[in-house]
């Protein structure tokens, strides 16, 4: 009789385990598993019509962009001085700039400040309105206290909006946002107007008198408009501002010499002359006149150019910014509340 060895016999046991192992976990698998064994559900599509809009201008329209308004405070604080002063006259981002305030008048260390330039009382041949619409303020750029003496305290520049310059008056930092854009649609040009107000860009930001997308105007309509921030306004062109064309210039006669050569006879009328007014006549008959025409029209449809949302509200007067055009804007085109 064969004796057995426990030790022969352990190590047959795990060869046997371990072939058998790998064969295990398909037909688990075949059985049908535990439900946390299974694939988990796919993730949730997202809805890109649910996002959020984004907002219609950037800081830079919305801290920078200006205003005017109808009396400037007065005793306001105002920058004295700068670090660097001794080198330079101009001054932005990063620099660090005296105050003439302090602990009497309640600066705190923290406090922010926005940089204000008054340029003077504006008046604009574009507006109905008679007299000033207000004055013209730059807002140049913002400040942050560091140190807060007793008269006298040091501000750091955190946004250059333009060259900051001794003189330029501080106001308490306004809590400002940008309202909500709109979905990008096609620029209706021969829209019907809403009959609702109407004025006209009297000013744009940095002087500019042709503008584009995301430039700073300011229009003739204010809080006694009843126009508020976030109201947007159709840009239009009033007929005969900013003609380039002038019917002066235009051929008048149908025919002339000259038109032709003396050999081949091409029939002497100019491409350019209108129709004659009596085509039962001779060539050389009166045309008729762009004028003419014009004053015996019916009414067209306007030229639409672009438009524009209120980003701030002033009394006789709105800033806003050009969201979308369908060519230059100028000075002195007119807008309609949408």
């Amino acid at each position: 009789m064969r004796s057995s060895n426990p030790l022969t016999f352990c190590k047959v046991l795990a060869f046997v385990l371990l072939f058998c192992a790998p064969g295990a976990a398909p037909a688990s698998a075949q059985t049908g598993g535990s439900p946390a064994q299974q694939q988990p559900p796919p993730p949730a599509a997202v809805n890109r019509n649910e996002r959020r809009p984004a907002p219609a201008a950037r800081k830079s329209e919305v801290a920078c962009g200006g205003f005017i308004e109808q009396q400037s405070p007065v005793g306001q604080p105002q920058i004295v001085g700068a670090e660097q002063e001794h080198a330079r006259r101009l001054f932005g981002q990063g620099d660090l700039l005296f105050i003439d305030a302090g602990a009497q008048q309640g600066v705190r260390v923290g406090q922010e400040f926005e940089v204000t330039r008054p340029r003077g009382q504006f008046r604009s041949k574009f507006s109905r309105k008679g007299g000033s619409l207000g004055i013209y303020t730059q807002e140049i750029g913002q400040l942050r206290v560091v140190r807060a003496g007793d008269r006298v305290s040091v501000a750091e520049v955190t946004l250059s909006c333009s060259d900051l310059l001794l003189g330029d008056i501080l106001r308490p930092l306004p809590q400002s946002a940008a309202p909500a854009g709109r979905a990008e649609v096609s620029l209706d040009r021969f829209a019907e107007p809403t009959g609702k107000q109407t004025g006209h860009i009297v000013l744009a930001r940095d002087g500019r008198e042709a503008l584009s997308r995301d430039q700073v105007v300011f229009i003739d309509l204010g809080a006694e408009d009843n126009i508020k921030a976030g109201d947007y306004l159709t840009v239009f062109r009033p007929e005969g501002h900013g003609t380039l064309v002038k019917s002066p210039g235009e051929i008048t006669a149908n025919a002339r010499h000259g038109y032709e050569s003396n050999e081949f006879r091409g029939g002497g009328f100019s491409n350019q002359a209108q129709r004659v007014k009596n085509v039962n006549g001779s060539k050389y008959g009166e045309t008729v006149k762009t004028p003419s025409i014009k004053h015996r029209r019916p009414p067209v449809p306007r030229l639409t150019v672009g438009e524009v949302v209120v980003l701030h509200v002033e009394g006789r007067t709105a800033t806003a910014v050009v969201t979308r055009v369908a060519q230059e804007i100028h000075t002195g085109d007119a807008v309609e509340l949408q």
